[in-house]
């Protein structure tokens, strides 16, 4: 089962406000890797919520309930016929015993190549099951 790490700015949608919410659609995705990842993402799939901004650290764990799908604020088909803005939904399963800051994923060796570390602005992205392990490990996950 892959794993993904997702983005969000906790002053516009945090962890606690999926973990209160129960469920949520995960919206507001434009890049066209970031969207790429999303379309990727079926249900069962984990994600790492990582909160942007003053924090810059990852802070639980949630699940995808629901595969991919159109946006319904923004219906459309790309070239491929999938959904031109895809958003999933998602429940939260953990919240992290220890968040894992940017500045901590940076000093390790071990992420280096992690997209979190290389594509600063990538706001959806795949999470090598080597990497995953370790921040599940580092974050009480």
């Amino acid at each position: 089962m892959p794993t993904f790490l997702l983005k969000t700015e906790p002053s516009e949608y945090s962890f606690d406000d999926l973990t209160r919410d129960k469920r949520a659609a995960w919206t507001g995705v434009s890049n066209n890797t970031a969207l790429a990842h999303l379309r990727a993402m079926r249900k069962g799939d984990e994600a790492f919520i990582y909160h942007t901004g003053d924090e810059k650290a990852i802070v639980g764990l949630a699940q995808v309930i629901k595969s991919a799908y159109q946006d319904p604020e923004q219906p459309g088909l790309n070239p491929k016929g999938e959904p031109k803005f895809a958003v999933v939904d998602l429940k939260p399963l953990r919240k992290a015993r220890t968040p894992i800051t940017l500045a901590q994923i940076k000093a390790d060796k071990r992420f280096a190549a992690f997209p979190l570390v290389t594509q600063s602005r990538l706001s959806v992205m795949p999470v090598p099951s080597d990497i995953d392990t370790a921040l599940r490990t580092l974050a009480g996950l």
